[in-house]
């Protein structure tokens, strides 16, 4: 008994336990919507992106993110990718949701979340070039799979309550 019990704590020690996030993927004229943040590795690139809330559905966790990141009101019109990415410093597993969508207006007087430092739009040749300072590959992948043209329904996600 105590062998099978120490078995299964092994395996559950083993099982990945990754954290979902969100990003947006937002291009207008040839140039996609970023932001610079203070990271606990320095001030890094990134596309509008945050943890999944408690009892949050993945497309309300995008349009609260972009709006907390960028001021901005985001309304999702497809999923882009679904996307996994093991931190190479520690033991964390992301699970990314990456969708593009309308960008609304910018709501004035709204500060931006913190650690955000400022929006920047950057074309994807830009994007490239800056690769050393984006907060994970994650960033590019998702402006290339954009590029590509992948786009998924957004009724693939079902938020059961």
């Amino acid at each position: 008994m105590l062998c099978a019990l120490l078995r299964r704590r092994e395996r559950e020690m083993k099982m990945a336990r990754p954290s979902v996030t969100v990003a947006a993927v937002i291009e207008q004229q040839g140039r996609y919507l970023l932001v610079e943040e203070e990271t606990d590795d320095g001030i890094r690139i990134n596309q509008p992106a945050g943890h999944l809330e408690a009892d949050e559905s993945i497309v309300a966790g995008a349009v609260r993110e972009t709006l907390e990141e960028t001021a901005h009101a985001f309304s999702p019109t497809s999923l882009v990718g679904i996307y996994q990415w093991r931190h190479p410093a520690g033991q964390q597993t992301y699970v990314r949701f990456a969708f593009c969508g309308e960008l609304g207006p910018r709501t004035h007087g709204r500060e931006l979340d913190r650690g955000i430092l400022r929006t920047l739009w950057l074309t994807p040749d830009e994007l490239r070039a800056c690769r050393p300072a984006h907060r994970s590959p994650l960033v590019l992948r998702c402006v290339e799979d954009h590029l590509a043209g992948r786009r998924y329904p957004l009724d693939i996600l079902i938020h059961c309550r």
